[in-house]
């Protein structure tokens, strides 16, 4: 009996304690019941009653269940204004208790010096006068740490913090450790046998640190710029032969200190091939097999290369649409002989599907206006779909400057002959303030500021501002240049400009010039475009040093007016506008002064060729300059004049090579000439460096002549040279030889050329090392 008591006892002790703890999450029985009297709603400040009553799951006289209960709870929380929701019964009302989340008086970011608060904030979700929540913050954290991380901070810490404040308000405070970049120590390749990991990594945007770069880009980890590497070291190895390769992986691995990454690419290389046979199949096709093969870039013998392969089906389409194949299809088929290590290319060429553009769209350009690209593209709707269009309208627009990427792509249209032309861009800045210090070995310190704007407005405007000064020069320079002058085809452009040049050392003069010019011209086809100037400038010759200065010198002392008009033709069919490797420039300008105090005409040439050779790792550049001036009344002005030498003839300082005078202190002075004709043969090469460092070679050869100091007739002597004569004036052949260093630094461009002349005409003055180093910032 005394058991059963105990029993009892213990059951009703568990009852008592259990009814609290089922109390605290609701009142509400098992069983369904009707709201009698009303809902009682407490703990809100903010949040109106009806807001709260919007999402319960029950109403007035309406039966309430359990599941009703946990709905309308969930409800409540959803909207993330509430910390904690309670809904009880209390006698015939339910009571709907609730806690507010508090509301965010300011939002502050402390610690970070790598990133400013405005990028910080608009990372962010949180701000000012939003309800807090927890998942917010929490979300935000993540953010924040992405943005660091993306910018290579991988030991970054985000910390949010909470400071209380009055009437249920909050500051939140994210509290940021940067640590330093996490760069990366070592890029390590495995299964490479054929092609050294150096030789790998300098295809790679990934750089791994170095300490002889301790300003180096792209060596901190981004995981989607590795997995663009896997792509770059596979089309790599399919340049150099390698037609089976594959990287298999690309992986990282933070070190154990946290402070650096290690990078491991796994490849499988296969055999190296050579080219055993190449032929073109027209089929049926009435083409110019010839015409045809001499487009091919692949050749027996070669060792195999992709990348030359997509090349030859680029121009073979383009040569076949040029001979009125308008539809034209090549299809490469490589047949692979992995015993032998050869392969046979056949291109065939068959019609593929008639199409023709139904719509262009453009995509990417969130600055630049529609019309801006369309007008390059010389393509419309309705027309036929024509590569040759549109490989020119993509050189084109890669001329603008105005994007990083081009790309067009093909969509299906409304019917199987059509098709829909994307045009996508991806836009790059092309608005500059720039500052920048140099050293010169003609001007010693050198500084300059220029504002450019290649894209104003997003109109295909261009203007520039700039502002240079040295020792030697000082000049102020205003252009700007619409290409699409009032939506037609012809340019206009207006150029305002001051210089003051120190000739005191070469010639014992000063000089200024001061002034503006229009411009206008329109282009002739793809590759040829007519240019006209109207010039209008002010010109002085001052402080003139009669003890030392030359008798012409001496007797142009004083200012004159120019008014010129000049005409200009240029031809430019290289691959790259802004970089050439391959192709032809070539421009041809003649200039007619009158109606002022110069009286001349001028004509200048000039050309350049440029020609790939080993893979395209060395280019050839092959230069050719040449002018003439003819008085057309007195004798040309020194302004007016050709002084060459420096970097238009390297082995002979500026002004030193060409006609000389006598000055009144038995010096040789340079007064220019009305004739040159000079070439140059260059070569650039990489030095076998790893290329992270950005040095490259270059040996050259300068030749020419410059001659012909027109009709002066000073101290009763002719030009022509000759004892006693105070004039020397010889068409001397000169020949100058040399090797250069580029060092694309992080403080600049720095090139270091030495040269030295091998030929050169009695008097003229030689400078064996140039060396110049700009930066900006």
């Amino acid at each position: 009996m005394r058991k059963n008591f105990r029993l009892v006892g213990m059951f009703v002790l568990a009852l008592l304690l259990a009814v609290p703890m089922f109390g605290a999450v609701s009142l509400i029985p098992t069983a369904a019941y009707a709201v009698q009297n009303g809902v009682v709603i407490e703990g809100n400040q903010r949040v109106e009653r009806a807001t709260v009553l919007q999402y319960l799951q029950f109403g007035p006289n309406e039966a309430v269940t359990p599941e009703k209960v946990d709905a309308s709870i969930k409800a409540l929380f959803q909207t993330g204004l509430f910390a904690d929701v309670k809904i009880d019964r209390r006698g015939s009302n339910i009571v709907i208790h609730v806690v507010e989340n508090p509301m965010i008086n300011k939002v502050n970011f402390e610690g970070n010096s790598e990133i400013d608060d405005t990028s910080l904030q608009k990372e962010v979700e949180v701000h000012q006068n939003m309800i807090f929540t927890k998942s917010r913050i929490q979300s935000d954290t993540r953010r924040v740490l992405a943005l660091y991380q993306s910018k290579g901070f991988y030991n970054v810490r985000v910390d949010p913090k909470l400071i209380d404040l009055s009437d249920n308000r909050v500051n939140v405070a994210f509290e940021i450790s940067e640590n330093g970049k996490t760069q990366i120590d070592e890029i390590v390749f495995v299964g490479n046998k054929s092609l050294s990991a150096d030789r790998l990594r300098g295809e790679m945007v990934t750089k791994q640190k170095a300490w002889w770069n301790p300003f180096g880009n792209n060596t901190t980890y981004d995981p989607d710029k590795l997995e663009y590497d896997k792509e770059l070291v596979r089309r790599f190895y399919l340049k150099n032969g390698f037609a089976d390769i594959q990287v298999l992986s690309a992986e990282a691995h933070q070190k154990p200190d946290g402070r650096g990454f290690l990078i491991t690419i796994t490849v499988e290389e296969g055999p190296r091939y050579d080219i055993k046979d190449v032929a073109v199949n027209v089929g049926t096709a009435n083409l110019n097999g010839d015409e045809l093969r001499k487009k091919v870039r692949t050749g027996v013998g070669d060792t195999y290369d992709a990348s030359k392969v997509d090349k030859s089906v680029e121009a073979l389409t383009l040569e076949a649409s040029n001979q009125g194949f308008t539809f034209a299809k090549v299809d490469p088929k490589v047949d692979r002989n992995p015993d032998g290590r050869s392969v046979n290319i056949t291109y065939n060429l068959t019609e593929g599907n008639r199409a023709y553009v139904e719509r262009i769209d453009i995509v990417g350009n969130s600055r630049t206006r529609d019309y801006v690209i369309r007008r390059e593209l010389q393509l419309y709707e309705g027309d036929a779909y024509n590569p040759t269009l549109i490989e020119r309208a993509r050189r084109r627009l890669t001329a603008l400057n105005y994007f990083d990427k081009v790309d067009f792509q093909q969509q299906p249209g409304s019917s199987p002959d059509k098709v829909v032309l994307i045009v996508d861009v991806q836009e790059k800045s092309t608005g500059s303030l720039t500052f920048s210090v140099g050293y010169s070995s003609t001007e010693t310190v050198v500084g300059s500021i220029e504002y450019a704007e290649r894209n104003m407005f997003g109109m295909g405007i261009q203007q520039s501002v700039a502002t240079s000064a040295s020792f030697v020069k000082q000049s102020i320079n205003y252009s700007i240049t619409d290409p699409y002058f009032l939506g037609s085809n012809i340019s206009a452009g207006l150029d305002i400009f001051a210089n003051n040049t120190d000739n005191q050392v070469s010639s014992s003069y000063n000089s200024t010039q001061y002034g503006g010019a229009l411009r206008t011209g329109f282009k002739l086809d793809e590759y040829q475009s007519m240019n006209f100037k109207y010039l209008l400038a002010y010109r002085s010759i001052y402080n003139v040093n009669t003890s030392i200065a030359t008798p012409l010198a001496i007797s142009e002392q004083g200012s004159t007016w120019k008014n010129a008009i000049s005409v200009g033709y240029v031809y430019d069919a290289v691959d790259n506008p802004n970089l050439p490797t391959s192709g032809l420039r070539a421009m041809l300008t003649s200039e007619l002064a009158g109606l002022g105090d110069a009286q001349y005409g001028k004509v200048e040439g000039k050309a350049w060729y440029f020609l790939p050779l080993f893979e395209d790792q060395v280019v050839v550049k092959f230069q050719g300059t040449a002018g003439h001036i003819q008085s057309l009344g007195n004798s040309v002005n020194l302004q007016d004049r050709f002084f060459k030498g420096g970097d238009s003839f390297r082995g002979f300082s500026p002004g030193g090579v060409g006609p000389q005078q006598i000055g009144n202190n038995g010096n040789w002075q340079a007064i220019g000439a009305q004739d040159y004709a000079i070439g140059t043969v260059e070569a650039s090469f990489p030095l076998g460096l790893p290329q992270a460092l950005g040095i490259s070679g270059a040996i050259f050869t300068d030749f020419g002549t410059v001659f012909n100091g027109g009709d002066v007739v000073t101290n009763g002597c002719t030009f022509g040279g000759g004892t006693g004569c105070s004039q020397y004036d010889g068409a001397d052949f000169r020949l100058s030889v040399g090797a250069g260093l580029v060092w694309s630094s992080p403080f600049g461009p720095l090139r270091l050329d030495w040269s030295y002349p091998l030929l050169k005409a009695e008097h003229d003055s030689v400078q064996y090392w140039r060396f110049s180093l700009g930066t900006r910032f």
